[in-house]
């Protein structure tokens, strides 16, 4: 069977308004800490793409009740600290990697044993990372070669640990995090470069007392949950394929509404600040815990630059479509301390590095980012290597290419977005789906 394709006219321009769907990395929190809260939590604006509802089959699978009344709207009946009970079989996570490295914290204090798996894609990525910390607070976990399937064994007595945060990993840091609800004692988590902070937010939220310092975050374990209501702002790693796209093509002002913008995640609009691009924050306001505005985005002549490391961490999804941004910018952009590009859904680097190629871009990967001169964006054809936010990348450089673009095995856009092709189309992208 062929895997699907995107067909997308080169030029136009992107007008009016749109609202992107919820933020990916806030919904499956939602469902992992409604799932231990203690009674009833509500979620609205949850994203009901295939990685968050992975999540959700999982604690169904572990004796939790959810509803889904409405779109978009979650109903979880808590089962409390430990409440959770034995799957019958392997929870399968699909390409969710943040849905599997989570799920680890979660089971590593639980008094049965259970196997996470999870798609293709997802099984050629790492898990020790993860697997190495909680070992060290007591749990018993097996990894198959580092990668997916990943056992882990009931029973374990976790105990605090003080954890020093080498490589920046939002993923590692929550799964630590959940684990300590089981632990004896404090649990400490110090990074040395900022990282999503997402858990911590929603933590608070249910009624865990998170203490924190600059890079420093601690829980005193066996606190209960007390579920809510859970609002989910746009996620802004979605809303970027948008913001470039408008940057690049934008007729007037282009308007992204209730985008997430918690601070740990601003960094494609810092990056794209500095490269000249006019992006207007307004309408400022909360959803519980996360600041969330509407984004006013103009067309702008960008110019090449050397991306601060400081914000790579801030941006490490968005830089599919920040190096389309580079694509069309007059000059050389340099992206280092990248190298988690490597081991997502694809290694990104050298995916983007390849397709930017075929399309007569001048892009050298390099072992921890890539070097981009900017100019003509030609035609044909790329291959996402069924990595969602490749696909979405090169559904926006269209809008520059020199004829039509023909992107490859775009299947898993589902699993983060997928209602973007229609969005796209909304918004002035001419992208056609082909079976």
């Amino acid at each position: 069977m062929t895997a699907p394709s995107y067909r997308v006219a080169a030029g136009g321009c992107v007008r009016g308004e749109v609202t992107i769907p919820g933020d990916k990395s806030v919904s499956h929190r939602s469902v992992l800490l409604g799932a231990i809260a203690d009674g009833t939590t509500e979620v609205e604006g949850f994203l009901e793409s295939e990685d968050c509802l992975a999540t959700l089959a999982a604690m169904r699978a572990m004796g939790v009740e959810i509803e889904r009344p409405a779109p978009g709207r979650v109903v979880i009946d808590g089962v409390g600290l430990g409440g959770l009970s034995a799957p019958a079989q392997a929870l399968d996570m699909g390409n969710a990697g943040t849905a599997l490295r989570l799920s680890m914290g979660l089971l590593a204090g639980q008094a049965f044993g259970a196997t996470l798996c999870g798609d293709a894609s997802l099984s050629r990525r790492p898990m020790e990372r993860v697997a190495a910390p909680l070992r060290l607070m007591g749990a018993r976990i097996d990894t198959t070669d580092g990668r997916p399937p990943v056992r882990v064994h009931g029973g374990a007595t976790l105990t605090a640990i003080d954890y020093d945060l080498t490589v920046p990993s939002a993923q590692v840091k929550s799964a630590i995090l959940l684990a300590a609800l089981y632990a004896g004692g404090e649990t400490s988590v110090t990074e040395h470069a900022v990282t999503r902070d997402h858990t911590e937010r929603m933590l608070r939220a249910f009624g865990v007392e998170v203490r924190g310092s600059a890079g420093r975050v601690s829980i005193q374990g066996r606190q209960r949950l007390t579920g809510g209501f859970v609002r989910v702002p746009g996620d802004i790693s979605s809303a970027a394929f948008f913001i470039v796209a408008a940057t690049l093509a934008a007729e007037g002002g282009f308007l992204i509404r209730d985008v997430g913008v918690n601070p740990t995640r601003t960094g494609i609009l810092d990056i794209l600040k500095l490269m000249g691009a006019d992006i207007r924050v307004g309408n400022r306001r909360l959803f519980g815990d996360e600041p969330v505005a509407d984004l006013e985005v103009h067309a702008s002549a960008l110019t090449g630059i050397e991306v601060p490391r400081a914000l790579v961490p801030l941006a490490i999804d968005e830089f599919p479509v920040l190096f389309v941004a580079a694509a069309a910018a007059n000059g050389t952009t340099v992206v280092r301390g990248a190298e988690e590009l490597r081991v997502k859904e694809s290694d990104r680097i050298l995916v983007m590095a390849n397709g930017l190629r075929a399309l007569g871009v001048d892009a050298e990967p390099l072992p921890d980012g890539m070097r981009i001169t900017g100019g003509p964006i030609g035609a044909g054809h790329v291959d996402s290597h069924g990595d969602h936010r490749i696909a979405m990348a090169f559904t926006v450089a269209a809008l520059k290419a020199s004829a039509a673009l023909e992107i490859r095995d775009v299947a898993n856009v589902a699993t983060s977005f997928p209602d973007f092709p229609a969005l796209a189309r909304h918004a002035g992208i001419a992208v056609d789906e082909l079976r």
